[in-house]
């Protein structure tokens, strides 16, 4: 009777970590993204970006890990200004400079892109780290913060940036409740990550 028991609690502790386990079982994960710190219009100022909330959680919960894009050069941390910028650039499709590489991408099975909507779209930048990759046969999970849109149909670009990849279901959440409600943006992350097939 006892070994039951132990056999059912061993049981138990597999399906709390299924997400985890499912991730490990396919090979090495990374979570690469984009955040941005300074003044936010619906959160005020900030000293963590919303989207490194989120890919915190996301790395913690699938034991990724991470890789920040950081532009060359820095947007403004003031919104307005940040705001035209990223309209600018998003006008010429720009490909903003970035710091840094994943020097190992080979190892990599399944790649998490995270970023803000900015202007119904990703920040240039980020096209500028999907570009300078091949992610063929990799497994790619989109995830955003936004103030209301979603994932403004930014899973399609990906998909369209790396046509030999699998896209899987994105994810989407408010910058807000990153920011302000962790145990719920913890929460919705987790039921997420159990839905998607890893």
């Amino acid at each position: 009777m006892k070994g039951i028991v132990i056999l059912m609690l061993l049981s138990l502790g597999l399906l709390l970590n299924s997400n985890v386990a499912a991730a490990m079982s396919q090979g090495k994960v990374l979570v690469a993204y984009f955040s941005r710190i300074g003044n936010e219009y619906s959160v005020g100022k900030i000293t963590k970006g919303n989207t490194a909330i989120i890919a915190d959680i996301i790395a913690k919960e699938t034991n990724a890990d991470l890789f920040e894009i950081k532009p060359a050069k820095p947007y403004p941390s003031d919104y307005d200004e940040c705001t035209k910028i990223a309209s600018k650039e998003k006008a010429v499709k720009a490909r903003p400079e970035i710091v840094g590489k994943v020097e190992n991408l080979q190892e990599y099975d399944i790649i998490f892109i995270g970023y803000p909507i900015w202007w119904g779209d990703m920040p240039m930048a980020v096209y500028t780290f999907l570009e300078s990759y091949d992610f063929s046969g990799k497994k790619i999970v989109p995830f955003c913060t936004h103030g209301g849109s979603g994932l403004s149909s930014t899973d399609q670009a990906i998909t369209l940036a790396c046509p030999n990849s699998k896209i899987l279901q994105g994810f989407a959440i408010r910058g807000a409740v990153a920011q302000n409600k962790t145990n719920e943006a913890k929460a919705t992350v987790q039921k997420w990550l159990s839905s998607i097939d890893l």
